[in-house]
């Protein structure tokens, strides 16, 4: 089971990234705080929010002691913090001033990597706080970066989808092409597969990427023939972009999060998928499990953070037949459109919804006049939100059983666009989401991130009929 046990809402913008320590949770986002809480009740701690970045923060990480966060941003510097008073120990500038996409202590706490939108990988001493060594990466922005069990290595992943590999004197030991339009997130298991003859060792490594897919690897690192990274399988979960992925304490699970709105729990050495979790209504942009417990973290562009209790010893056969896409929803049974109401915050309504026999047919059948006068749903706020429900269930299912258009989806959301809007930059939106992305004050274009000369938004009526047309064709 995966239950969620507690929803965080502080931030005032999308929540970038969260990692735990042993006693705390850490979230930052692109409202230029860090945020952290306390596991034992999830309240927030009386140093926080940690203030200090001037532009959003990327990427936080807890140093192995947990006494030590590091938080890296937009302003170009990476900032090592107190975890135990907040004070803020050293800013550490990159060389390049170039803005700093990820931060990594290694295992040991001896170094800390800084990656930026410029390629550019800091490893800095974290006694001194002073650079201690630097390179390149060979094209694109520096994303995303794991240090193996051991902290002899670490691998960074870049935005033109390389994956490189250095030692801890940031020598380059092996370079891979992993995913087409660009690495998103990387993980190595702090569980080593097995320790094999003549000094071979053996790590479980995950990627995720623009390309919608996870990549599970294997890094093999033997000291007198160098290093290898054999691709083993690829997980296609997701049905958009999957920005974010991590392995559990004990390497047996393995999270992502995507575009798509959802998480994914898969069970790591077959591959197989545990839960799916849809409670976040925008990108998930984070997800990490706790060490030495159940814990979960997800965080997305809707600005909270969901902690989830997790159960491998109760492996789901997924709690809703919708996760699992197994059955079509016409074949639901009462008990499957109970689950789907349960998924979908709308239990109370399961007594009312078995009493009158709805299964999947039904279901699918429900109009704004048989729940008001046969299910007597007095509510027109409870009918609207359950008529929502259904006409995203019905969504998912064209979605699933067709290929979309792309020009049909809205580039901000990837969902089927229902009142296209044409912006400055010529690219056509979902309005509200447009309309969302400008309110939290970005004056850049979401598809090519220069400014917008102008705000104007005008109606795509050309676009919304072609939409119009295809989905009549799809339901005839």
């Amino acid at each position: 089971m995966a239950t969620l046990i507690h929803t965080l809402a502080d931030h005032s913008d999308d929540v970038n990234y969260c990692a735990f320590s042993s006693s705390c949770l850490a979230t930052c986002s692109l409202d230029k705080t860090i945020r952290v809480y306390s596991l034992n009740n999830f309240t927030e701690l009386p140093y926080s929010p940690l203030k200090g970045h001037t532009y959003a923060v990327h990427c936080c990480c807890f140093s192995p002691s947990g006494h030590t966060l590091a938080s890296c941003s937009t302003d170009g510097t990476t900032v090592v913090w107190d975890t135990r008073d907040g004070r803020r120990l050293a800013v550490l500038g990159q060389p390049s001033g170039s803005p700093v996409r990820v931060c990594r202590f290694s295992p040991e706490s001896t170094y800390l990597v800084s990656g930026a939108a410029d390629g550019s990988v800091v490893l800095w001493n974290t006694q001194s706080l002073k650079l201690y060594r630097s390179g390149n990466v060979k094209d694109g922005s520096l994303v995303a970066c794991a240090f193996s069990p051991n902290g002899n290595f670490f691998v960074t992943g870049s935005s033109c989808g390389d994956l490189t590999i250095w030692d801890d004197k940031m020598r380059c030991l092996y370079n891979e092409k992993a995913h087409d339009l660009g690495v998103t997130c990387c993980d190595i298991s702090s569980q080593p597969i097995s320790d094999g003859e003549h000094g071979f060792r053996h790590f479980r490594m995950a990627s995720c990427g623009q390309d919608s897919q996870i990549k599970l690897w294997h890094i093999l690192f033997a000291d007198f023939l160098g290093v290898e990274l054999k691709y083993k399988c690829t997980l296609n979960g997701h049905s958009a972009p999957v920005l974010a992925c991590a392995f559990s304490y004990d390497g047996q699970m393995l999270v992502s999060g995507s575009v798509d709105k959802c998480v994914i729990i898969y069970e790591t050495t077959t591959g197989s998928t545990l839960h799916t979790l849809s409670q976040h209504t925008r990108y998930v942009t984070t997800c990490a499990f706790a060490p030495h417990s159940p814990l979960l973290a997800t965080g997305s562009m809707d600005k909270t953070v969901n902690i989830w209790q997790v159960d491998l010893k109760q492996p789901c056969a997924a709690n809703t037949v919708e996760n699992e896409s197994k059955v079509s929803v016409e074949d639901w049974s009462e008990d499957d459109v109970s689950a789907w109401l349960c998924a979908q915050d709308l239990a109370d309504f399961v007594g009312l919804f078995k009493t009158n026999n709805i299964d999947g047919k039904e279901l699918l059948n429900l109009t704004k006049e048989s729940l008001a006068n046969e299910l007597k749903i007095e509510s027109l706020g409870l009918r609207s939100k359950v008529l929502q429900k259904i006409e995203e269930l019905r969504m998912k299912m064209i979605s699933a059983s067709v290929t979309i258009p792309d020009e049909f989806l809205c580039p901000i959301t990837r969902e089927l666009m229902k009142d296209p809007v044409i912006a400055a930059d010529g690219y056509s939106y979902e309005k509200e989401a447009v309309e969302n992305w400008i309110s939290n004050k970005r004056r850049s274009s979401p598809m090519t991130n220069l400014p917008l000369p102008s705000l104007t938004l005008t109606p795509n009526r050309t676009l919304k009929m072609a939409i119009s047309r295809w989905l009549e064709t799809q339901q005839k």
